[in-house]
């Protein structure tokens, strides 16, 4: 079975001349922690840009407007139609305006093929406002709709082959891992039992079913963890995560800097432990007085703590409760790399 859309990325830099058709049910989207994140990356003239997560576009107008007409702001989306949404943006753009057509491994992987090194890779992770209110794609259990959950309609593999063809244990492991939901092996147990299941409500109701009545009240939606977890599951997202930290990474040359915005633990751990790692120097174990590793740190940590929301953002945007918000600067190579690493994507 194939759980992934091809990842073969598409490029553009011209308009498409069949936008694809999207329902968007309530409000435009807000870009999340968005002069926090311009800060940080401190974007110049002329510069290289890369968002790894388009999207509406919401942070790339910001950072368009520093780069200017010498710069260059690639935007990275699996989504097909943020194609048009980019179409747009670079029509009016004031900088060089380029679209990868790719989850943003595949896409940053073409661009590294192309000998390009950004000055600044960003993302925003998890799935957009526009997303979410599109019921038609399934991702909310707000909507009844049709069970798919996908970022990427090319992909074959949806939220309904998912629970109706995965083992109960395999569900069960899933909503454990990505939804962290305690109640994981009930529910497994009821969306087995309740095969096949087509649409949203009717997965809500095996949820419910699958629960404790004290469980169904308080702490938000009790089907919030499963839709994210089956989300995280149909669209490889912490896979992808995975390799897309070290794979950015690698593209910066040294003053090159790094963000990324979560929204739930399971997305700002591994950021966090990330470039925490490439801060730290010596890695010699501690019984040994005299560092011969001779390694250095490779990151400055532009936030010793995640940055959130503040009130205001909050009450304008509840959407953006949860997110956290963190960024490096690249000061040197891996030590511990071959001269392929240091020498740059050209060599």
């Amino acid at each position: 079975m194939r759980l992934h859309a091809a990842r073969t990325p598409t490029f553009s830099h011209q308009p498409s001349a069949r936008p694809t058709p999207l329902q968007l049910v309530t409000r435009e989207h807000d870009p999340v922690l968005a002069p926090e994140l311009v800060d940080l990356l401190a974007p110049e003239p002329g510069q290289v840009a890369v968002d790894c997560t388009f999207g509406a576009g919401g942070h790339a107008r910001l950072i368009a407007e520093r780069l200017g007409p010498g710069g260059t702001l690639i935007g990275i989306d699996r989504d097909p139609t943020a194609q048009e949404r980019f179409n747009r943006f670079a029509a009016e753009a004031p900088c060089r305006a380029l679209f990868v057509g790719a989850d943003f491994v595949a896409g940053l992987r073409a661009l590294q093929g192309e000998g390009i090194r950004p000055d600044m890779v960003y993302m925003d992770l998890g799935m957009s406002s526009m997303q979410i209110d599109a019921w038609e794609r399934g991702f909310s259990y707000s909507y009844d709709a049709p069970l798919d959950m996908r970022m990427d309609p090319r992909q074959g593999f949806d939220a309904a082959d998912l629970v109706n063809e995965w083992p109960e244990e395999r569900i069960a492991q899933v909503l454990r891992r990505f939804g962290e939901e305690r109640h994981a092996a009930g529910i497994a147990r009821e969306i087995v039992a309740r095969r096949p299941l087509r649409t949203t409500s009717e997965l809500v109701a095996a949820i419910n079913a699958g629960m404790p009545a004290a469980a169904r009240f308080g702490g938000g939606h009790p089907a919030k963890r499963t839709f994210q977890a089956l989300r995280i599951a149909v669209n490889g997202e912490l896979d992808l995560l995975d390799e897309v930290l070290p794979l950015s990474w690698d593209m910066l040359p040294i003053g090159g800097r790094f963000a990324a915005i979560s929204f739930h633990s399971l997305e700002d751990r591994p950021v966090k432990q990330f470039l925490a790692a490439k801060a730290t120097g010596c890695v010699c174990p501690p019984e040994i007085p005299v560092c011969v590793c001779g390694h250095e740190p490779e990151a400055e940590l532009l936030t010793r703590r995640a940055i959130a929301p503040g009130p205001a953002e909050v009450e304008e945007n509840p959407r953006s409760r949860s997110a956290h918000l963190r960024a490096a600067l690249k000061i040197a190579f891996d030590t511990r790399a071959g001269d392929d690493a240091r020498s740059g994507v050209d060599a």
